[in-house]
């Protein structure tokens, strides 16, 4: 198969259920969101030869029925999902695999089949950042985003435009976890999480899951198929002392740069973004990475409205993982967003997307990974 070859996210699918699912395992999570993307693209089990996942997927692929030819179990927190739709693009057109399903399911809240992964007192964070209390992910994104404040003026009220932008957006979104009005000042009023983190800048903590099918776009009627235009990935140092660009995510640019480059688009092509939210300042440092928006001018840039419904460049349309869903590694929900969009079959009403920009962030703040989808 040409390298050249169209790749199509063709069944897409989140649980029948999103937030508190004490009665499924992680396990059960992902293999029913596999059973339900499979439903959506109107394939079998037979027609899977690749599977992917951040959960064991040899266990999910066991549990479906599955004999894969091509595994991939790469792991790089939240923006994994991202990874692996390119990595089975890859594979795709190398010939190792056919169709790969893509799952995710994560007991966020339930902690059902959660297995608490141990510390590395001899790896770098646990020898330079966890003995100094740098352990929770609030604490591990609280400076890089107070540096950002600081170089380009953000102020508190600017930063709190965010979650309540997003809110907007859930609003509209009947499986919002978090649909209630939210304002500036309710946002600066609510308790504190960490500086300068209010509760609603902060994800929420959810159990959930969501797959992917990922084929070459001939073998599969188009109607409902969503392009494949570019992908990139990139990793930082795990380290926040140490981080390439303090100001922003060196990983997500470099993530950007090769998706553009692979798709052969401008920025102004894109005119719909998911952005990775697990905190409020990431959508400003998103847009920025990706291109779109000049560097420290995000802030505005949202204030403003133009991410909100209604705006120029719809941002976070489901309402991220600040309000839609957030189970710990949210990525694979900003896809299937994406993906909705592109389908027209998203709750909220906005103009007709072409193009969406998918962009994950992953390992606090260690990995980023960008996909460019787009209609046929």
């Amino acid at each position: 198969m040409s390298s050249r070859s169209e790749i199509a996210i063709v069944g897409a699918a989140e649980t029948a259920r999103l937030g508190r699912i004490p009665g499924q395992s992680v396990l059960g999570l992902n293999t029913e969101a596999g059973a339900r993307a499979l439903a959506d693209a109107a394939l079998k089990v037979a027609d899977v030869d690749g599977v992917a996942g951040a959960f064991d997927p040899r266990q999910v692929a066991h549990q479906l029925g599955i004999r894969p030819r091509w595994v991939d179990t790469t792991n790089v927190g939240g923006c994994s999902f991202l990874l692996h739709v390119r990595h089975a693009a890859a594979a795709i057109r190398a010939g190792y695999a056919s169709t790969v399903l893509i799952t995710h399911g994560e007991s966020g809240r339930s902690r059902v089949g959660t297995v608490p992964r141990p510390r590395d007192p001899a790896s770098l964070t646990g020898q330079f950042e966890e003995p100094y209390g740098a352990r929770a992910p609030f604490t591990r994104f609280t400076l890089p985003a107070l540096r950002y404040m600081k170089t380009f003026g953000v102020t508190h009220e600017q930063l709190a435009w965010v979650a309540v932008r997003q809110r907007e957006w859930a609003a509209l979104t009947p499986r919002a976890k978090l649909r209630d009005p939210l304002t500036v000042a309710g946002v600066l009023e609510s308790p504190l999480v960490a500086y300068p983190f209010h509760k609603p800048q902060v994800c929420l903590v959810t159990d959930g899951g969501g797959a992917l099918v990922v084929t070459a776009a001939d073998r599969v009627e188009t109607s409902s198929a969503v392009r494949v235009l570019g992908t990139g990935e990139s990793a930082d140092s795990p380290l926040v002392a140490e981080l390439d660009d303090p100001l922003g995510s060196a990983a997500a640019s470099r993530a950007a740069g090769d998706a553009f480059a692979e798709a052969g688009i401008r920025r102004s092509d894109v005119d719909h973004v998911m952005c990775y939210d697990a905190f409020a300042h990431l959508p400003m440092v998103g847009l920025e990475a990706l291109g779109i928006v000049e560097r420290g001018e995000a802030a505005e840039f949202i204030a403003a409205g133009h991410t909100a419904p209604g705006g120029t460049l719809p941002v976070n349309t489901n309402g991220g993982g600040l309000s839609y869903t957030h189970t710990g590694m949210y990525g694979m929900f900003a896809i299937q967003e994406a993906v909705r969009r592109l389908r027209g079959e998203a709750s909220a009403p906005v103009p007709d997307a072409r193009v969406s920009a998918v962009l994950g962030f992953g390992g606090m703040y260690t990995a980023a990974s960008v996909l460019l989808l787009g209609r046929w």
